[in-house]
């Protein structure tokens, strides 16, 4: 008994490819734009808070994430641009900035988990208060907000990660306004009448002899 093996129709592998290549692109412009939006607002929130011993008493003192380090916000607009560059690149030009939005990301988890635990912020601000270049922060405390900018970096390395998967299957910008190699064909200058002096005036404005002699 012999079996036959179905071979996928090329229509149906088609059709296969393009709902990955919609899915992925939806995906990937929900995660990266959200990405980067949340790791913007927890640069902007408090990330580390203590107290210092300034005149005898304790002085609280608070930094923001932009305090403690300034790469998340920056790696989050350099991937905000590279999501929207990806579709005005094709092939190498489109695996480049993919690579570049996927960095982006890592570079902002890594910021982020090494300033949850950064004091050094803090202590900068608690020598400014004291006067005094040695002094340190007590009871110092951490929120939740680096761990949030982490994963506003994850949501845009997937969107990295899914372009460089699937970035070509998406569409590009149109070639609409490329300048061609070919040049467009002009149009045909209008008959022009003798009998009217308007269509010779304007004959001469073109440059064109009305009388409809060869310049050669």
């Amino acid at each position: 008994m012999e079996y036959v093996t179905a071979v996928p129709h090329p229509r149906s592998e088609a059709a296969a490819s393009a709902r990955s290549g919609r899915r992925s692109l939806a995906v990937a412009l929900l995660s990266g734009a959200l990405g980067a939006a949340v790791a913007l607002l927890a640069t902007r929130q408090r990330w580390s808070e203590g107290t210092a011993t300034v005149a005898g008493g304790d002085f609280p003192l608070t930094v923001k994430g932009s305090d403690v380090t300034g790469v998340p916000a920056a790696l989050a607009i350099v991937g905000l641009a590279a999501l929207v560059a990806v579709f005005a690149v094709r092939k190498a030009g489109r695996l480049l900035v993919s690579a570049l939005l996927a960095l982006s990301g890592a570079g902002i988890v890594a910021a982020a988990l090494l300033g949850a635990s950064d004091g050094s912020a803090l202590d900068e601000k608690a020598a400014q208060a004291s006067g005094d270049t040695s002094a340190a922060v007590a009871a110092l405390s951490h929120t939740a907000w680096p761990y949030v900018a982490a994963a506003g970096g994850a949501l845009i390395l997937l969107a990295g990660l899914l372009a460089l998967r699937y970035g070509g299957l998406w569409p590009a910008m149109s070639g609409r306004y490329e300048r061609g190699a070919t040049p467009r064909p002009r149009r045909a200058a209008p008959a022009v009448d003798p009998n009217r002096p308007e269509d010779i005036w304007k004959a001469l404005d073109r440059g064109e002899d009305p009388t409809g002699a060869d310049p050669a």
